[in-house]
């Protein structure tokens, strides 16, 4: 096994690379990660830290899964590209594989490299099939940083720096099925999440979702489901399983390759009709490499009882966060695996403290602590990630006073 450091790539060395050579569009963490097993990671100095982030939900099998590490090793040395005006033995397989979980009415599938590139997809989709232009979305939802998908993204400090955006497109209040009504009549699509990731993991009502499904049948607009990063999370296949609501498109990414760049549009066979060949494309989309990963990830989150794990897990997660008593919570949400505890202050610094004491977790906005642990998690592991966070609470509060 790799060391994690030899004596001369410690954070100090590979901190003075990256910051000479790259554009700074990251705030930094202070620590380099250089390698991980299942939920753990260690950083180049030797350091363990409980992984309470999975790379933005990414790693949801957690960190060198034996399975999708032996079909990646596998791949690389049969075939690692190819275009898809060629067709795929690897790329047959993942879509046999993929359409085998899909609800009923979502089966024809074009391929991405990341959430963003999906959601570009499912936009150009929804004009096509409506020969409509106006797109509507939900305030403080999140559905990518390129510009189509920015334009559709409710949070002004990703957009302003970035407008004029891609014109008619307009939000609404997440949750407001009266305010959708008012404009979705001449829209090509709604795009909505149904748990709202980026803005502090706010579940959908399932009535709205609902309520949603009926406007845009009546209207004819195409109804996206943005499915980034809600798919497998939830303690169900999908996220729309909870309100019984199938849309006409769905955008898939972060799960799918257990870390490598993927995405996916799923489109029903009305809206897939409508694409003809040369409206979309992209060279590396749907590679054989990515495939590979991405049909033992699969075949890993299908497993019987896999669904059951993470609701439980998620359920002894939330519950042991809502019984912390600190003036310092909010409110504690969450649905299955994606967990957010909402603070009365900024949570920066507790995000830091719990770094220090060897647990990494993420923002959502200013205010939250979010979790998005690999799947696989353990409930001893998120006991721990409650007692650190108890403990950062508690000191920061000792510290206000």
């Amino acid at each position: 096994m790799r060391p994690a450091t030899d004596g001369t790539e410690g954070l100090a060395a590979i901190a003075a690379t990256e910051d000479r050579y790259e554009i700074p569009i990251y705030n930094r963490r202070g620590i380099a990660l250089v390698r991980g097993r299942g939920v753990w990671l260690w950083d180049a100095d030797g350091r363990r830290y409980l992984d309470m982030m999975s790379n933005y939900g990414v790693n949801v099998l957690g960190h060198a899964h034996p399975a999708v590490t032996a079909a990646i090793a596998e791949q690389a040395g049969i075939l690692l590209s190819c275009h898809q005006s060629f067709y795929s033995d690897a790329r047959a397989r993942f879509l046999q594989k993929l359409e085998s979980l899909l609800p009923d009415g979502l089966r024809r599938v074009s391929f991405a490299n990341s959430g963003a590139e999906a959601v570009e997809a499912a936009l150009k989709y929804a004009r096509l099939a409506t020969g409509r232009h106006r797109v509507i979305s939900t305030k403080r939802g999140y559905h990518g940083r390129t510009l189509g998908a920015l334009s559709v993204t409710g949070e002004t400090k990703h957009r302003s720096a970035f407008e004029p955006l891609l014109p008619g497109c307009e939000q609404v209040p997440y949750g407001d099925a009266e305010a959708l009504a008012g404009c979705i009549k001449g829209a090509a699509a709604f795009i909505v999440e149904p748990v709202q990731g980026e803005s502090g993991v706010r579940p959908a009502a399932e009535d709205y979702l609902r309520e949603v499904r009926g406007l845009c049948d009546e209207s004819g607009a195409v109804l996206i489901f943005d499915e980034v990063q809600t798919a497998f999370r939830t303690g169900r296949t999908w996220g729309l399983e909870h309100s019984g609501v199938v849309p006409d498109v769905m955008t898939l990414a972060k799960p799918l390759a257990n870390g490598l760049p993927v995405g996916a549009t799923v489109v029903t066979d009305a809206v897939s009709n409508a694409i003809k060949p040369g409206s979309h494309g992209s060279t590396f989309a749907g590679n054989p490499l990515v495939m590979a990963a991405g049909i033992a990830t699969l075949e890993a989150l299908a497993a019987p009882g896999f669904n059951d794990h993470v609701a439980t897990v998620g359920k002894v997660f939330v519950d042991r966060l809502e019984a912390i008593d600190s003036p310092l919570i909010r409110e504690v949400r969450g649905l299955g695996l994606m967990v957010a505890v909402e603070l009365k202050r900024n949570a920066t610094p507790i995000l830091q403290a719990m770094q220090n004491e060897g647990v990494l977790a993420i923002p959502a906005g200013s205010t939250v602590v979010r979790f998005l642990p690999p799947l696989i998690i353990g409930e001893e592991e998120v006991m721990k990630a409650v007692e650190v966070l108890h403990r950062a609470l508690e000191t920061a509060e000792i510290a206000s006073n």
